[in-house]
Formats: structure tokens, sequence, C-alpha cells
């Protein structure tokens, strides 16, 4: 049992002297992934994705119009909010693992999974969001894969998004149907 200990922890002193090189590095230690650089690069086109998704959202619910707009448009707005928090949170994890957040207005929509369609009918709007929310699934499922257990801060931070991504999917297949 000792030795399996001994070879499954780092000794106290080693943590400790380790811990104090590179303090300008903030929470990256050694045992980050070496490929972080490909992990901020994704978590910036997750980024995009969410503001291409938030604006998408917004223009959505300003532009719905009719007896049945009032309810699809508090979904569209509850939405567009939800988006914008998981934008914040991706933008945070980029800074603390060392890379910047791109909000470059310029290439969002080249750097974005999903696309920014307008919809000309409630359906159409409807439809468009549900198809955005599938893309975003199918990304943050491939990106969650790709990280596995190198970086379990951003493998959970990715999983909560994906649930959410996934409730929104639902509601809009509903309202679809509806």
């Amino acid at each position: 049992m000792a030795t399996l200990l001994k070879d499954t922890f780092t000794p106290t002193e080693k943590l400790r002297a380790e811990a104090r090189k590179h303090v300008e590095q903030g929470p990256i230690t050694e045992s980050y992934p070496e490929d972080r650089p490909v992990i901020v690069e994704q978590l910036n086109r997750a980024l995009a994705t969410e503001w291409v998704c938030v604006l998408r959202y917004l223009r959505h619910a300003y532009c719905i119009s009719g007896v049945i707009a009032e309810p699809i448009k508090a979904h569209f707005l509850e939405h567009a909010r939800e988006e914008q928090v998981h934008a914040g949170k991706l933008a945070e994890r980029i800074v603390q693992l060392g890379g910047e957040p791109d909000l470059n207005p310029a290439t969002l929509t080249k750097r974005s999974h999903a696309e920014y369609k307008t919809g000309e009918s409630i359906e159409d709007m409807i439809r468009e969001n549900l198809i955005a929310e599938r893309i975003a699934v199918e990304a943050y499922r491939e990106l969650i894969r790709f990280i596995g257990d190198r970086d379990p801060t951003t493998r959970v931070l990715l999983e909560g998004i994906l649930a959410q991504e996934e409730e929104h999917a639902d509601e809009l297949r509903d309202l679809l149907e509806n």
C-alpha cells in the first residue's frame, strides 16, 4: 500500500518546490497538458459560437411578431442570456489557461461552429436556433472527448455548458412541434 501511494502522489516537498517555480503562471503548473494552446484555440472557437448564438437569439427576439410571439420571444431572450453566460465562462477559462479571448467581431462568424441565419418566419427562427444548438452539442461533445482527463477543470466547465445546450435543443424541439 505504501508503495502504491508513493508511486501515485508527488511528495509534499516536491509539490512545494514546483509551486514556487513560475509563480507568474498562476494556476498553470507542470501537470497541465502540453497542447494547452490547442485547447485555448478550441475554446476560442466555442466562444465565437456562443457570441454568434447570442446575436442570432437577440435578433430573433426583436424581430418575432404575431399572436404567439411573446412566449417564444421570452425563450429567445432567455437563451441569449444563457449563451452570454457561457461566453463569459469560456473567456475566463481561456485567460486562466494563459490565452486571450478572441472577441474580434470581424472574424466571429468565421470562427464559430454555428451560422448566423436570420429565418423569415417564427418556425424558421426556431429551426435555425435548434440547428445551432445541435451543432453546439456536437462540438462540445467532441471537445470534451479531446480533453478527456488531461484538464478536468475545462472538462467540467464544458460538461455544464453542454447540459444547458442540450436543454435548449430540447426546448426548441418542443416549440417546433407545437
